[in-house]
């Protein structure tokens, strides 16, 4: 009795007349044939950019980007800020050395950076006041080291009234260490309250205004608003996308009280 099978290129069932037949017919086996041959010149075709490039000193930004498994304008980027020599012959026409590539990636080993120990943006008065002060000593670094509190990213939308796409532009922006379990972010409590301005003199304050109801209050403009506010050192929020001013502080100044009182 003949072995039926499954034809390799197909798939349809056929009655096979020996133990080594693959293909129903002899269409089949040509098809197959021409399909193994293409992937074959598939491969080649996309493997010999990079053999020529083994052999090749100089480099250009396309073939830079081969090498190097990524985008052109990567390429580009590095070169702009300098971290990648170039070297321009025309206006049309630079190369880049391989040598360089190889230098440039030695000389930038991957470091893993834990949240704890990851750098905060200081500002100038900052690095005035560091400057200015003493050197510190090697022990007093080491206790200056503590572990962070980290909160969820639903407790920092609750917490601080933020969206979540401010949420993590804004911890991006000024590197909030931030880690990352089962999938879910985790900010630092203590970065996030130097961030938005937690404090408890602003938890103590129940009355806020918004742009919009100060400038109709206090019949003033918006600049003038926003300039009182940083003159003056104004409580603000920032909730939803929407700045709120302290009512208290506003009356203040827009509305001073008799001396009498």
């Amino acid at each position: 009795m003949r072995k039926t099978r499954k034809c390799a290129f197909c798939g349809k069932e056929f009655t096979c007349n020996s133990g080594s037949q693959r293909y129903c017919s002899e269409h089949c086996a040509e098809a197959a044939k021409a399909q193994r041959k293409k992937k074959q010149q598939d491969f080649l075709k996309a493997v010999q950019p990079v053999i020529d490039i083994a052999s090749q000193e100089y480099l250009t930004f396309s073939k830079a980007a081969i090498l190097m498994g990524c985008s052109r304008q990567y390429v580009y980027k590095l070169v702009n800020e300098g971290k990648l020599p170039a070297s321009r012959i025309s206006n049309r026409m630079a190369f880049i050395r391989k040598a360089d590539i190889e230098k440039m990636l030695a000389g930038n080993p991957y470091h893993r950076v834990l949240p704890t120990y990851k750098p905060m943006i200081l500002s100038s008065l900052s690095l005035k006041r560091r400057a200015s002060s003493k050197p510190a000593r090697k022990e007093d670094s080491v206790q200056n080291i503590e572990p962070l509190e980290y909160i969820s990213g639903e407790d920092v939308m609750a917490i601080y009234k933020v969206k979540r796409s401010w949420l993590y532009t804004s911890a991006k922006n000024n590197q909030v260490p931030i880690c990352k379990i089962a999938g879910k972010n985790y900010y630092s409590r203590k970065h996030m309250d130097a961030l938005f301005g937690v404090s408890a003199e602003i938890e103590a304050l129940t009355e806020w205004l918004t742009t919009d109801e100060a400038e109709s209050l206090y019949s003033t403009t918006k600049e003038s608003l926003c300039t009182q506010a940083y003159r003056r050192h104004i409580p603000t929020k920032r909730e939803y996308g929407r700045t709120y001013y302290s009512k208290k502080h506003l009356d203040d100044i827009f509305r001073p009280r008799p001396e009498g009182e």
